[in-house]
């Protein structure tokens, strides 16, 4: 739902009225979500949103402001792109099976499906394999489905079943059948040095714009947005994993293959709905891989994020672990059969 020239205000009682029906849906499924992961031994918590560093990858955009001290000092803060430093320092400190629904913040997205402020469903297993969160994030948005008695998830005109079994797609397989790219052909061992002119060859010879400036990444990212996502979780969810090490900046390499990371998403119709990894605990390649982004960040925004050192400090007393990400807003919009996140929120902004 967006406001146009001679819209009535989010507050107008009959905007709101339109809405209400999709916020009940939206506390019923946070109910039941809430009371799954209790059911599953987890533990609530609250990551605070103010942080010396809101993440460090090259195109998630923060909310700078300052914190004062008593004394009148100024220090640089900014709001959170995710509790995910937070609740590795949480587990770092000895906790297990954390959950958090956390309010984040990022800046330059608006849209159906994006919004600067909103719901991420976190949530952590220590010493449990990523493979185990595939199987929580099937389970949770099967669980929205049934609160709300749904049998499908609808968006612009694509359905998937949620109760169908998924797909296990890998990045390699998915480039290959949607794309004619042989993705694997064009990374290397050095996660950050993959082949920029292989790929570049092989997309322009399939019809991809190419431009000489063009990184690896953004031919990998364009592919990704025209060919790849909008043909996953297409009538059965997708579950989208074993990501290039060069895509996947906080998590683990695959046993066996460094070019590849323990990364999967999930899709349904076409829409991205969670964001995993096994976790990286590595602190030096961790900072590498910060730095990284940070160079890319400062070149194309010309701008860069701070590193939180405390967080680097604590991934080397951090246990083997998953975590993931799931946008809530969107899960509840697929279940409801919402029109966009405006319609899911309680106070657009």
């Amino acid at each position: 739902m967006h406001e146009t020239a001679g819209d009535s205000p989010w507050w107008s009682t009959e905007r709101h009225l339109a809405r209400r029906p999709f916020l009940a849906a939206r506390g019923e499924i946070k109910r039941a979500v809430r009371a799954w992961f209790e059911e599953a031994g987890f533990t609530e918590v609250e990551c605070p949103a103010l942080q010396v560093s809101p993440g460090n990858e090259a195109h998630l955009h923060a909310f700078a402001t300052e914190k004062v001290g008593p004394d009148g000092s100024r220090q640089p803060r900014y709001l959170h792109t995710s509790p995910e430093f937070t609740a590795k320092k949480l587990l770092a400190a000895g906790e297990s099976r954390i959950f958090d629904f956390a309010r984040v913040f990022r800046n330059r997205e608006k849209g159906a499906l994006h919004s600067s402020e909103f719901t991420l469903l976190e949530w952590y297993r220590a010493n449990e394999p990523y493979e185990q969160l595939m199987d929580d994030a099937v389970a949770l948005m099967r669980l929205a489905a049934t609160t709300l008695g749904r049998d499908k998830f609808v968006w612009r005109g694509r359905t998937a079943d949620p109760f169908a079994a998924p797909e296990k797609l890998t990045v390699a397989e998915a480039f290959a059948r949607y794309a004619g790219i042989d993705l694997l052909a064009t990374l290397t061992d050095d996660p950050g040095a993959p082949d920029r002119d292989g790929l570049a060859a092989q997309a322009g010879a399939r019809g991809y714009r190419v431009v000489a400036d063009d990184s690896w990444t953004d031919i990998y990212s364009r592919v990704l947005v025209e060919s790849i996502e909008p043909n996953l979780g297409m009538d059965r969810p997708t579950i989208f994993y074993e990501y290039p090490t060069c895509e996947a900046a906080l998590s683990r390499p695959v046993a066996g293959d460094p070019r590849l990371a323990e990364r999967f998403e999930l899709y349904a119709c076409g829409v991205e709905l969670a964001n995993a990894f096994g976790e990286l605990t590595d602190p030096a390649e961790q900072r590498r891989r910060f730095e990284e982004e940070m160079d890319i960040k400062e070149r194309i925004y010309g701008e860069r994020y701070p590193l939180d050192e405390d967080f680097l400090a604590a991934l080397a007393h951090m246990p083997e672990a998953s975590g993931i990400a799931l946008g809530f807003e969107r899960l509840v919009v697929l279940a409801s059969g919402a029109r966009s996140i405006e319609d899911v929120v309680w106070a657009p902004v």
